[in-house]
């Protein structure tokens, strides 16, 4: 752990998040890393599929501050199809909302199979239900791996799926994965008065307008997130690949021979 985090802040880095695969099946590894990195003073994060256990949110929640939930279908019969259950998924939504996490949902738009208007509304109304300032994602399915059948995600399937959400009342709606092609919806705009928050395009963020304590500089309303005092930069503008390769470490110490 204490490597991991050494290495974090020699890239610069302000959160170390755990994902890729699924981070609840190796939650004790990543408390050991968490309460390194906290002391450090990075912010923590989970990026995961939403099947937990009130258990494990409890033992999460004194080292996670932020938590992003791939909430994958609103049929069941899709996430049977997964492998999972859909309301097992709800109820850990529900309940990392009243635990106090920052919480934010992630659906990966896919034609035919789960982007019609009724399910994609029955979707955003749930999580408008929970609150209306969790942020929404809907980001873009391209083909790949073993999933070849369905057609890309066009941008104006995402952008219908904006719609539906800002219809279901939730104040932060966005489109992924089409930068420059998805029109106001890669932006943060103040939920009161519209005012340009946070403007992007991709993963460059080109403008930044909050103020210091997380507020809309026009109205003074304040924006639902977890802010920096202030912008300090980023690293890249696209997903991170050091320069140099980091040498690889164990995870384990060294054996003993008994």
């Amino acid at each position: 752990p204490q490597r991991l985090v050494r290495q974090a802040l020699q890239q610069g880095a302000k959160v170390l998040v755990s994902t890729y695969n699924e981070p609840l099946i190796t939650s004790e590894w990543a408390v050991a890393v968490f309460k390194e990195a906290r002391d450090a003073g990075l912010l923590t994060g989970f990026v995961s599929n939403g099947n937990a256990t009130p258990q494990v949110l409890e033992y999460l929640r004194p080292w996670v501050d932020l938590y992003k939930v791939d909430l994958k279908s609103f049929d069941d019969r899709h996430y049977h199809q997964l492998g999972g259950r859909l309301q097992a998924i709800l109820d850990t939504i529900r309940r990392l909302y009243e635990m106090g996490f920052w919480l934010e949902i992630v659906t990966l738009v896919i034609p035919s199979f789960n982007d019609s208007d009724d399910e994609l509304q029955r979707l955003t109304q749930f999580i408008a239900s929970v609150s209306p300032h969790i942020p929404w994602h809907a980001t873009a399915f391209h083909k790949d791996y073993k999933m070849t059948d369905p057609d890309n995600t066009s941008a104006q399937t995402l952008m219908r799926a904006a719609e539906i959400g800002k219809k279901a009342g939730l104040w932060s709606v966005y489109a992924g994965n089409l930068p420059g092609e998805v029109g106001d919806l890669e932006n943060t705009r103040c939920h009161n008065c519209r005012q340009l928050l946070i403007k992007r395009y991709g993963y460059l963020i080109m403008g930044y307008h909050l103020t210091s304590n997380g507020c809309c500089p026009a109205c003074g309303t304040r924006i639902p997130g977890r802010w920096a005092c202030k912008f300090q930069g980023q690293i890249t503008a696209h997903p991170f690949l050091p320069h140099a390769r980091s040498m690889p470490f164990p995870i384990l110490g060294p054996s003993t021979s008994m």
